[in-house]
């Protein structure tokens, strides 16, 4: 079983992240599964939108390949919920990883344009298991770490999948470009082998007993749970905000298809669209490594510290969306782009840190499936709008993008307009509370054992 780290120092003392990783072998552990996983993944992703825009020549294709990643979460986020909330966490993670494995494999056959739904089933199904996977890793990191440690460690996983979108996308670019894409494929499906094995080394502590209870429908098919997470979550207003940070955020999530238009279109590299979609997605990657560091330094790790750099990320984020847009010259423009994805990783690394705080662990799987089937949805109906606007309505890139900018700006607005607001009614005595024969009810789900 990984133990806590025990040294000798005051509640309000910062973690170093080495020391961090040093120290705790199960959160070690965790993050190389993801370093392995994460770079896997980039590789997947540049080849699949380099296949559909050479099948099919669409925007639109690109588009619909974002809905096909995001859609598993909005359906099944509530399952997902549930079941980490009532099985082994570690055991779930393993056994994505095993299924993702073999998944990826498929697109090795996509090689004609009337193939493109092959491309679109194999993404719903392996991104339906990175919807398990997702939740049961996020909300098992506390369990391994102290909560004076739960910064240091969710930075440490922020500034890694911003490593990886980095090094993976730039070399997930380079092997598709030259390699061809199934190369990238076969990669990507090691990753994950490697990600199983890695996780299956971790010993997560025990979670309580579970007590028998009667199984009704509603409890084998997740209703119960998933209500009951719901009313969980109603009576806490600062939760529920927390909770919707990341969503709002995937409003403006349409700059996805906009990276990979770009490169085709406006900032191909050496001619080719691969290239030129790696360079961006690497920009970017540099720009989320460095958000939660520099964020964590600037603003603090109190709650009202990382409130305020939330609200600040959503403005810089908007206002460099814009200036990306506008921008004719390549170094420019990867700048701002990286700035802009500095700030949309300093809100995703503190709500989620707040989230990890503020949730009970009885709770916590079902509260980040729900956070993730959001941001999912958002983002899904961001990436198809923009991709109608460019084919059906015939904006121009830069249009489109300077519109994700401005609209990006809002969520920001409404942070700062309301915060007093929910953070006086969740210490309001009289805000509802949970009766005890919820938490009872709550207590009787969770898991008996982890392997």
């Amino acid at each position: 079983m990984t133990s806590r780290i025990s040294k000798t120092k005051s509640p309000a003392a910062t973690v170093g992240y080495l020391e961090l990783l040093r120290s705790n072998r199960g959160l070690r552990f965790l993050w190389l599964g993801q370093v392995v996983s994460q770079m896997g993944d980039w590789f997947d992703t540049i080849a699949v939108y380099t296949i559909a825009l050479r099948l099919t020549g669409s925007s639109r294709s690109v588009a619909l390949i974002m809905v096909a990643r995001f859609l598993p979460s909005v359906v099944m986020g509530p399952l997902s919920g549930v079941v980490a909330d009532r099985f082994s966490r570690r055991s779930i993670m393993i056994t994505s990883d095993i299924v993702r494995a073999i998944v990826v494999l498929g697109f090795l056959f996509v090689r004609r344009p009337d193939q493109m739904w092959l491309i679109y089933v194999l993404t719903v199904l392996q991104l339906a298991f990175s919807t398990f996977f997702e939740p049961a890793k996020t909300a098992a990191i506390p369990s391994i770490v102290s909560r004076r440690e739960l910064l240091a460690a969710n930075a440490i996983a922020g500034v890694t999948w911003s490593v990886m979108l980095t090094l993976g996308a730039a070399m997930g670019g380079f092997v598709a470009g030259w390699f061809g894409t199934n190369a990238a494929f076969v990669i990507d499906s090691l990753t994950f082998i490697a990600s199983a094995l890695l996780i299956s080394t971790v010993r997560f502590p025990k979670r309580p007993k579970r007590e028998k209870a009667k199984l009704t429908i509603g409890k084998a098919l997740g209703i119960t749970d998933t209500i009951e997470g719901g009313h969980y979550v109603r009576h806490r207003p600062r939760v529920l905000a927390y909770l919707l940070v990341k969503p709002a955020w995937g409003m403006g999530g349409g700059i996805l298809t906009l990276l990979a238009v770009f490169g085709e279109r406006v900032f191909p590299v050496a001619g080719k669209a691969a290239t030129g979609i790696g360079v961006l997605f690497t920009a970017r990657g540099i720009g989320t490594a460095f958000g939660p560091i520099v964020a964590r330094r600037w603003a603090g790790e109190t709650r009202k510290q990382m409130q305020l750099a939330i609200g600040i990320a959503f403005l810089i984020g908007g206002a460099f969306y814009i200036s990306f847009a506008v921008s004719r010259n390549f170094a420019l423009a990867l700048l701002f782009l990286a700035i802009a994805h500095c700030g949309g990783s300093i809100l995703w690394v503190f709500s989620t840190v707040l989230l990890q705080q503020s949730v009970e662990d009885q709770f916590r799987g079902r509260v980040f499936a729900a956070e993730l089937a959001l941001v999912t949805l958002t983002m899904a109906a961001s990436n198809y709008l923009v991709g109608e606007l460019m084919d059906r309505f015939g904006f121009s890139p830069r249009v489109v993008t300077a519109g994700v900018g401005i609209f990006f700006l809002l969520p920001g607005v409404i942070w700062f307009a309301t915060e007093k607001w929910w953070d006086r009614k969740e210490r309001s005595p009289v805000a509802p509370a949970p009766k005890p024969e919820e938490l009872k009810a709550s207590a009787l789900e969770t898991e008996h054992f982890e392997i």
